[in-house]
């Protein structure tokens, strides 16, 4: 991606854009492919080897291979096509922002529950740089 865009100073999120989509395009056609029962079976036989079919850049495929859910995003992965992926692994999507988010199943749940992360101090990568400075 070229140029920086104000939006990417959203603090832990990676925007799917039109320059995202472009970049991950093959790693959403590898997850999105995973819809098929046939498609996981192959996968789980080989993972290296159906992930061959796929023309991801290298990060990209080890990304998968790690299950880097956020490196995925990074890469340009969608988060709806990701979670195949994880749904493959037996994760649902709530246990996914778990995973994600560095907070577990429990913790992101109750969070959620009780109405989500507030926006104060969490708006800008750079309020978190503010308060860095001022400790």
């Amino acid at each position: 991606m070229a140029l920086k865009k104000d939006y990417e100073d959203i603090p832990g999120t990676f925007v799917f854009d039109a320059d995202r989509g472009r970049e991950g395009y093959q790693l959403n056609q590898f997850c999105i492919s995973l819809r098929l029962q046939k498609n996981r079976d192959t996968f789980g036989e080989n993972e290296e080897a159906y992930l061959d079919g796929y023309k991801m850049t290298d990060e990209q495929r080890q990304a998968v291979l790690d299950r880097d859910w956020n490196r995925l995003l990074e890469l340009g992965g969608n988060i709806y096509y990701t979670s195949k992926l994880a749904a493959n692994d037996g994760i649902n999507f709530q246990q996914l922002a778990g995973l994600m988010t560095g907070m577990g199943n429990d913790a992101y749940r109750a969070m959620m529950v009780a109405g989500g992360r507030s926006p104060e101090g969490n708006r800008y990568q750079s309020e978190w740089d503010d308060k860095e400075g001022d400790a």
